[in-house]
């Protein structure tokens, strides 16, 4: 075990594990409410933002699919301004597109119709569109009738989290992947690299994404749920003229996932995609990459048997997808007609870590908790990019008084 030993001198105030943009973030939002805080990130990989915060669509979200209330809703919207003004500020290259939620089918009109009232409630300016009027916004898309939201947008969250990582004058160590934790209640936490190195800090701040669960129970605390993978696959779009800006099917409310959409990004092309289907390994980028001791992990948390129990129908549809180009093309083409196969061209997945409950339940909203010495994130998936400086400042708030209290 690492030891703490009363009487040697702390590393730093807070060490932040995970130099993803939430964690890079709380580092930011440390520095700038407690100046004077030293603060230390450890981040395993070479960089920042290896994994969701580089591995998504760069959707600025509006904040309209958000039940009001939640923390994904006060988040997101307020995040989302806030997103397009840091990245102003700081030269970060991003634009606010709008984007068109499309229903392709009757029995989604309700659904539409449910999100125009849920945006109005989360205070996103919201217009409908009947059938003839989504050609103004995107020519080549066909729908029953649309809604677009004008407050999306899309941007660089690679270029983002390297900015937060150089305003914070955070220590970041890149390539220290916490191999161990000893928590001392009385004294702090002292926290083994796998370089060998050890780092003592009065608090620690998880903010491991995929590994956020793990790096829980290596501090001692025991999270009450588990990160199932889920990978998200993308193809690029060999004709991106024939989509304008954002496009989204109606999404069912009985998953977190958005659906397949179509995405031009600031590089300029377009971005067809996620599906969602079971990742074999927590960083499981591809059906090649089989970690065994990470998938018995998922397979020995009975609520990755309950999705499966009550979810396979959607989830064979999404499995289908992965493994045929023809049947993703199908489901593209609801939304745009002119695709074919050949216009989809692969590209990198994504891979989301959703927290499962042990009954199942798949959380939906951002979920912090705290421990002796410690705060956890334990939930921070899509829109957790857009509301990253929100969620920066309140996982840092809990951090410091946790750092007062000790």
């Amino acid at each position: 075990m690492v030891q703490v030993s009363t009487g040697i001198a702390y590393d730093c105030d807070v060490l932040v594990v995970g130099g993803g943009i939430v964690g890079l973030s709380t580092a930011y939002a440390i520095t700038r409410s407690a100046p004077g805080t030293r603060v230390v990130v450890l981040e395993k990989e070479a960089g920042p933002a290896r994994h969701q915060t580089g591995r998504n669509s760069g959707v600025i979200h509006s904040g309209i699919y958000y039940r009001p209330g939640s923390l994904k809703a006060q988040y997101a919207a307020r995040g989302a301004a806030e997103m397009v003004k840091f990245c102003a500020e700081y030269g970060i290259a991003h634009a606010v597109t709008g984007k068109l939620i499309v229903a392709t089918e009757r029995s989604e009109l309700p659904r539409l119709h449910g999100l125009v009232q849920r945006g109005r409630e989360n205070g996103i300016p919201v217009r409908e569109l009947g059938a003839a009027q989504i050609a103004d916004y995107e020519p080549e898309v066909e729908g029953l009738a649309a809604i677009h939201v004008g407050t999306t947008g899309v941007c660089d969250f690679v270029g983002v989290a390297r900015q937060l990582a150089e305003a914070s004058g955070a220590e970041i160590r890149y390539g220290a992947e916490v191999r161990r934790i000893d928590r001392r209640p009385e004294l702090g936490v002292a926290v083994l690299t796998g370089a060998g190195d050890v780092v003592r800090a009065r608090v620690l701040v998880n903010c491991a994404g995929l590994h956020c669960d793990e790096v829980a129970r290596l501090t001692g605390d025991e999270p009450g749920m588990r990160i199932v993978p889920f990978r998200g696959e993308y193809y690029s779009l060999a004709r991106p003229e024939l989509v304008r800006g954002l496009v989204y099917p109606v999404p069912d409310p009985a998953f977190p996932f958005l659906g397949v959409h179509l995405t031009r990004g600031i590089d300029g092309g377009v971005h067809i995609g996620p599906n969602a289907v079971p990742a074999l390994a927590r960083e499981g980028y591809d059906w090649g990459t089989v970690r065994p001791r990470e998938l018995a992990a998922t397979l020995a948390w009975p609520g990755s048997w309950q999705i499966a129990r009550r979810h396979w129908r959607y989830g064979t549809g999404e499995l289908r997808r992965s493994v045929s180009r023809r049947a993703f093309t199908t489901a593209v083409r609801r939304l745009l007609p002119a695709v074919t196969a050949d216009d989809l061209v692969p590209s990198a997945a994504g891979v989301r870590a959703q927290a499962v409950l042990r009954d199942g339940t798949l959380v939906d909203d951002f979920l912090i908790r705290e421990g002796a010495r410690a705060v956890h994130v334990l939930n921070a998936p899509s829109p957790a990019a857009t509301a990253s400086l929100p969620i920066g400042r309140e996982v840092a708030r809990r951090a410091l008084e946790t750092l007062r209290s000790a």
